[in-house]
């Protein structure tokens, strides 16, 4: 099956900010769109804000007036549901309330005709339930937008069990004619976005809880070494943090206390609290006029360092050593296990095991282990952490080394996997897990968390790069850390690995 005709009409139930951002894209795509909101007015005040909106693309140059005017004149405000009847697909985006959206589809139904697709843009709740009680369930798919719609590109394409794929199908075709990214997922908790993204903020919580580093510190690191938009603080204080927290208990009640989307007591708090990020002007930052935001802490050395030497092969790291030589650095190569030194210095790419457990275990004196960074030969910020009992000097020197290389450097307490590298290894080992259970293709998580939520580069192809075999054995030294089955490693990981494959194979 192709995309809907232009000629279809589309229907969108619910003019909040989700609603009409669906109606705005539709419209802008060639549809006459119907918008229906049970308060009297409201689908006509939320075209009304479109128009403003397309008003100011105008004046800044970024949309043709004519286009504007002809967007408008395909968004009608429509005030009984029956007004829908030949609508060829209607879209809720009513309250995330199971009840409520049967007791519309039931209604929609009656009045569609059959050839009509009824479509839920809801985040969490069940298409499977959701169509359950219908007398014909295979017309029910999510059509899952982000906010706002007429900006993020994704759409979750979402099939419960009686969903027919035909429809699926259309679905994904039309989306992508309406210029979105679509990506098919089945009806599990959380789709593939919320769900896949649990562990980026579950692992900054978990480290600052742990008092590895401050929240400044760690949200740079997620930006600056690890190439994120944003760092988990910064981020869930930009969702909200009743609306972050919510999600994470529903993912965690879902799959029956699963502790791999065990909820933080840390964020709990601050739910408790109401200090629910920029809409309550509190959250782990301050947005009070005149608030000045912590700035990350920083580590410098003032040791002189003229060369250093590589040992072997340093993996993912190996971009380092150009960048070392363009800043005017003696780099030395020979066989060796994968290891940098500098003066009395060692340097080695995490594997998920602690500074003082792999300096005993491995007879390295004044370890210092580097965090994973998305490009080396870029990032502006590194994570160290180091053994105890390291030299004074040694760590100087260390840092010395990564500071002419053009690095900030950031010290963390010695916590297994430090910070990038053990957020990443857990995005990819529950991407990989989405894989392993159909929920979706590799090549979907991926473009799902890239279009979705602006990652780098999808976990799963970061993981390819990184190599499958690190990457299982940080999530290997991770579990025997702590000791908790939350970082077990995926059976899909231990098969490519074991098969010599990557993801993408």
């Amino acid at each position: 099956m192709t995309a809907l005709n232009i000629n279809a009409r589309i229907a969108v139930i619910g003019a909040g900010a989700m609603g009409a951002g669906i109606a705005q894209v539709a419209a802008q795509a060639g549809h006459t769109v119907l918008l229906l909101d049970n308060r009297p007015g409201a689908a006509a005040q939320a075209i009304e804000g479109i128009g403003r909106q397309l008003g100011k693309r105008v004046d800044n140059g970024k949309l043709a007036a004519g286009s504007r005017t002809a967007t408008l004149a395909r968004l009608l405000a429509v005030e009984a549901i029956e007004a829908l009847a030949d609508c060829e697909l209607v879209i809720e985006a009513i309250v995330e309330n199971l009840e409520v959206k049967r007791a519309l589809l039931r209604q929609l139904e009656e009045i569609c005709g059959e050839r009509c697709i009824l479509a839920s843009n809801t985040s969490s709740l069940s298409i499977t339930s959701i169509a359950a009680q219908l007398n014909h369930p295979q017309r029910v798919l999510g059509l899952h937008f982000f906010n706002p719609a007429p900006v993020m590109a994704l759409v979750e394409i979402v099939s419960g069990l009686a969903s027919d794929p035909a429809l699926a199908a259309c679905l994904y075709d039309t989306a992508k004619a309406w210029g979105k990214k679509p990506v098919h997922t089945r009806s599990t908790p959380g789709f593939i976005v919320n769900r896949v993204a649990r562990p980026y903020y579950a692992e900054s919580l978990r480290l600052l809880q742990e008092g590895t580093a401050d929240c400044p510190t760690l949200d740079a690191l997620m930006r600056d070494a690890g190439g994120f938009a944003m760092g988990a603080f910064e981020l869930t204080d930009l969702i909200g943090h009743d609306v972050n927290y919510a999600v994470t208990c529903s993912v965690f009640d879902a799959y029956y206390g699963d502790t791999r989307f065990l909820p933080s007591l840390i964020q709990k708090e601050l739910v408790d609290a109401g200090r629910l990020g920029r809409k309550s002007g509190h959250g782990f930052y301050s947005y009070a006029e005149g608030a000045v935001r912590p700035q990350p802490i920083t580590f410098n050395s003032e040791q002189p360092v003229e060369t250093c030497v590589i040992e072997g092969d340093l993996g993912v790291a190996n971009a380092l050593i150009p960048r070392l030589r363009e800043h005017q650095m003696e780099v030395i190569q020979r066989d060796g296990q994968g290891l940098l030194r500098v003066g009395d210095a060692v340097l080695a790419l995490s594997d998920g095991r602690m500074a003082c457990q792999r300096a005993k275990e491995d007879g390295l004196r004044n370890l210092i282990l580097l965090d994973l960074a998305f490009d080396y030969s870029k990032a502006s910020r590194i994570a160290i952490s180091y053994a105890a009992g390291i030299e004074p000097s040694a760590l100087e020197q260390g840092v010395a080394l990564l500071q002419r290389a053009g690095f900030t450097i950031s010290v963390l307490s010695d916590s297994p996997a430090l910070a990038v590298l053990r957020t990443v290894a857990m995005l990819a080992n529950e991407a990989a897990d989405a894989v392993l259970q159909g929920v979706a293709s590799a090549a979907d998580i991926d473009l799902a968390m890239r279009a979705g939520v602006n990652y780098p580069q999808g976990p799963l192809a970061w993981a390819d790069a990184i190599g499958l075999e690190h990457v299982l054995n940080v999530l290997e030294n991770l579990q025997a850390s702590y000791g908790e089955e939350r970082y077990r490693p995926s059976l899909l990981l231990r098969q490519r690995v074991a098969e010599g494959r990557t993801f993408h194979d």
